[in-house]
């Protein structure tokens, strides 16, 4: 349990980028490359995910209709609703810009490789949970944006242009189309080399956060937050997670759903991606402070892989402690 809580390789390679780009922050002509290299590699990830990705896995989910769309509710409704009406009550815990973070934070859609794997350690409805997470994660290209000008308006801070979502679109989805359309050359290639997406994923988000943090600082971040303000920070992202978690767990029961969509439902719908959340802010944001855009997202990401660690374990230990459990576990045993 103690090894759950504790930060990740990923985690402190995440803080080592911000530490680098706090002591050595690239500027002018070095930034430059920066940023053409981490466009190359967003483009990059999201083709080999398209390459990866089986599309019978998500139409052979596609036929448990309710469990998606409470999972896209929670997540392109429930969070930003939650994120704007809360407003008045946690803003003053952080500055204004760091609550422009959360509000774009709240209209990210969910991870895929976490979420799938969470609901698969939680014995839970694993094939309903590929599809969901996947259906968020392309939604999230169209439907982000525009809850993003929403909320922008609301906020003060002007609408969203259309060029922002074309951007978005060229960046991402054309990518994955492309992955797509080439998943019968290279698709097994792909899935034979699966550590080479995760390298390329987590190297694309700290090529991102470098270039960011790098940014910011210059600009002044670490002045702007103080300790006082990241733990506010702490407090806002662990009020929506927590929110989130409850509306999940309790809505989908009230909804009628089983033990195993329940599960779904909890981890598919209560996450956020930081993989997908960091290029779209380098898009959506261009112009802003985009250090303090992602901070919320990346303390977020921390905040729901140990919170989860910990409640797909029991989930798990439920399952093993219904009547039958035991029995059962023998009987699959016997006849492996």
């Amino acid at each position: 349990m103690l090894r759950r809580l504790l930060p990740d390789r990923f985690t402190c390679a995440l803080l080592g980028t911000v530490l680098l780009a706090s002591l050595l922050p690239c500027r002018g002509a070095v930034a430059q490359v920066f940023g053409v290299l981490t466009d190359a590699a967003i483009a990059l990830l999201f083709f080999l995910h398209g390459a990866k990705l089986s599309r019978q896995a998500v139409l052979a989910g596609l036929t448990n209709w309710r469990l998606h769309l409470t999972v896209l509710a929670s997540t392109f409704l429930l969070f930003p609703l939650l994120g704007f009406l809360l407003k008045p009550v946690l803003s003053p815990l952080v500055t204004p810009d760091l609550y422009l973070g959360v509000l774009f934070l709240c209209t990210l859609p969910s991870t895929v490789q976490s979420s799938i794997a969470f609901t698969s350690m939680a014995r839970g409805n694993v094939s309903a949970a590929v599809c969901a997470a996947s259906a968020s994660s392309l939604l999230g290209i169209f439907v982000t944006p525009l809850l993003v000008g929403l909320l922008l308006e609301a906020h003060g801070r002007g609408g969203m242009s259309w060029d922002a979502v074309g951007g978005i679109v060229l960046q991402l989805l054309v990518p994955f189309v492309a992955g797509q359309v080439a998943q019968r050359w290279i698709g097994d290639w792909v899935q034979r080399h699966r550590p080479l997406l995760g390298v390329v994923d987590q190297g694309s988000i700290l090529l991102v956060v470098y270039s960011a943090f790098s940014a910011a600082v210059l600009e002044g971040l670490w002045k702007q937050t103080p300790l006082p303000v990241l733990l506010g920070l702490f407090v806002v992202n662990a009020v929506l997670l927590a929110l989130g978690l409850l509306a999940t767990t309790y809505g989908s029961r009230a909804l009628g759903f089983d033990k195993e969509d329940e599960i779904t439902i909890v981890f598919c719908g209560s996450k956020k991606s930081l993989a997908s959340g960091v290029p779209m802010a380098k898009v959506l944001f261009a112009g802003h402070p985009l250090g303090l855009i992602v901070l919320p997202i990346m303390l977020f990401h921390q905040i729901q892989l140990m919170t989860c660690a910990v409640l797909a374990r029991r989930y798990a230990r439920r399952a093993m402690t219904k009547p039958g459990a035991a029995s059962l576990g023998k009987a699959a045993k016997a006849s492996e």
